[in-house]
């Protein structure tokens, strides 16, 4: 009796339909669409070494602070964890004396879902730990300069806010390791240097790509009249911007990367 109800029950259930089913036709004419989340992960922003010995790395992430190997990438280390930025714009060593390491904190890929830093760190013991010297309001730091044989001298490239105004954007230099800053070039508050290099056989030639832009919830503009390329050939103290006299394309520029043979 018990297995001539289970066949009914089964016989039944397969005659019934399926509770949900519906027909996909209904649906043509709304496309699916990623509604979130927006963060995206995996991304590093910088990768340098120890020249003394290639043996050590150092790694600066999107969101995930930075990463440290002493036996060429085979393992890997967190020794920014304990700080209170997670995002990371460049990381610099002072080869001469490679335990002086400087990170600056914002990621300079200014997507709608990088993140933001609190300014320019400085580790005198390769990273176990890390002095903030200020600047907590650039929210990214996209280059780290330092003089060759001078561990007092540095140059920052300050992209500054993205989504906003922003007063702490341009190029700031460094005389007295971090204790004091001087901002040595600015345009306004929307523009914020997107490149910095130094010329490897005269540190007192750099050239620096400021870039004006604004994202918002749903577009974003890149470049504008406050764009520009410049060089200093004194430190910083002045500096030129090219023009179209120089070969630069005629109108306003966008983002531009620099780079020295």
């Amino acid at each position: 009796m018990r297995c001539i109800r289970a066949i009914l029950v089964m016989l039944v259930a397969a005659a019934t339909p399926a509770v949900g089913q519906i027909d996909s036709a209904i649906f043509e004419g709304m496309p699916a669409r990623n509604i979130g989340p927006a963060g995206m992960s995996g991304r590093v922003a910088v990768v340098t070494a120890v020249e003394s010995d290639l043996s050590t790395m150092y790694v600066g992430t999107a969101t995930g602070g930075i990463w440290k190997s002493v036996d060429r990438g085979i393992t890997w280390i967190p020794i920014f964890d304990d700080q209170p930025a997670s995002s990371i714009g460049d990381i610099a060593v002072f080869q001469p004396v490679p335990d002086i390491v400087w990170a600056g904190t914002g990621e300079g890929n200014v997507r709608n879902s990088a993140g933001v830093g609190n300014g320019i760190y400085k580790s005198l013991d390769a990273g176990a730990t890390w002095i903030h010297l200020g600047l907590e309001h650039s929210e990214r730091i996209h280059r780290v300069v330092l003089h060759p044989s001078d561990p007092d001298i540095a140059y920052l490239a300050v992209m500054g806010p993205t989504w906003s105004d922003g007063e702490e954007r341009g190029v700031y230099r460094t005389t007295d390791g971090g204790s004091t800053w001087e901002r040595v070039l600015y345009v306004n508050e929307r523009t914020g240097a997107a490149d910095l290099v130094m010329d490897p056989t005269n540190p007192n030639k750099l050239f620096a790509a400021l870039w004006e832009h604004r994202r918002e919830p749903w577009f974003f503009t890149s470049g504008g009249p406050g764009s520009g390329l410049y060089v200093t050939h004194d430190g910083g103290d002045n500096w030129k911007r090219f023009g179209e006299e120089d070969g630069l394309p005629k109108g306003e520029l966008g983002r531009m990367g620099l780079a020295m043979a």
